[in-house]
């Protein structure tokens, strides 16, 4: 696959580095840390503000913000609807991330009210994305049981539907506005054994549309175009997903815009 898109990968990356946008983390307790040093590494500022006391005020100032569910409780629901709330009021781009949402009666009650708040980007695996749409999908908790290729039409639907980019990430991602499609590849089979990363992806598309929140469709493939083009170099030197974890930020961290845009596995599909 070579890029064969008018993205400017590059020329975004390197904006983000200049700007270092203020982006609004609500995400997993698992995931905190690690999102946090990724977000840093590609020279974005991460918040891991979650409280309702302050995560809708906090939503206010922030340039983006991102919701992932998946460590739900009352408490946090409560600020992810205070933040989500405050960023639409606003006209703050957002990220959901429906983590394992058709697990548990509260899951799917609380996505349905995240999703009436109409997020910008929804990122998940293809069974939540397919799930999401109202599909019959194979998945078991927080794995996927589908492949991207499977929920691409779910994707479609789903974007229509929601007004909202949607993007299927796995061995290909798929990222779609409901008209335009495109694909990304890279990244290693290590990816999907270091913990967090895909929550540190979602947090990573929210940087992307702090610096170009008018253009959601291209952030996001940014976004995912970075960790493939980091999680492929990082690769080549780790001998296992503790190695591969240190080393994808080391590699995220040394890339630049002129890497990426050689580098980035991008085609319309």
């Amino acid at each position: 696959m070579t890029t064969s898109t008018s993205i400017p990968h590059g020329a975004l990356l390197d904006r983000m580095r200049r700007e270092s946008p203020l982006v609004q983390c609500v995400t997993n307790y698992v995931a905190m840390n690690y999102a946090a040093n990724v977000l840093l590494a590609a020279g974005a500022s991460p918040a891991m503000v979650h409280a309702p006391e302050e995560a809708g005020e906090f939503a206010e100032l922030a340039s983006a913000l991102t919701i992932n569910i998946g460590t739900l409780s009352s408490y946090w629901l409560q600020g992810m609807h205070a933040a989500a709330k405050a960023a639409h009021a606003s006209g703050k781009p957002w990220v959901l991330d429906p983590v394992a949402h058709f697990a548990t009666a509260f899951r799917r009650q609380a996505i349905e009210g995240l999703l009436a708040l109409k997020p910008t980007v929804i990122r998940g695996n293809a069974s939540e994305i397919m799930a999401l749409a109202g599909d019959v999908s194979s998945g078991r908790g927080v794995d996927s049981g589908d492949s991207v290729e499977r929920a691409e039409a779910s994707a479609l639907a789903l974007a229509r539907r929601t007004d909202a980019v949607v993007a299927v990430t796995g061995v290909v991602d798929f990222v779609t506005d409901g008209h335009a499609a495109v694909c990304i590849a890279g990244g290693s089979e290590l990816m999907p054994k270091v913990t967090a990363m895909g929550c540190a992806l979602t947090c990573m598309v929210g940087g992307f549309l702090a610096v170009t929140p008018q253009q959601p469709l291209e952030a996001t493939v940014t976004a995912l175009a970075c960790f493939g083009v980091a999680g492929t170099q990082a690769a080549q030197a780790s001998n296992g997903p503790g190695s591969f974890a240190w080393r994808f930020i080391d590699s995220l961290a040394a890339l630049n815009g002129d890497v990426l845009q050689a580098h980035a596995q991008v085609a319309r599909a």
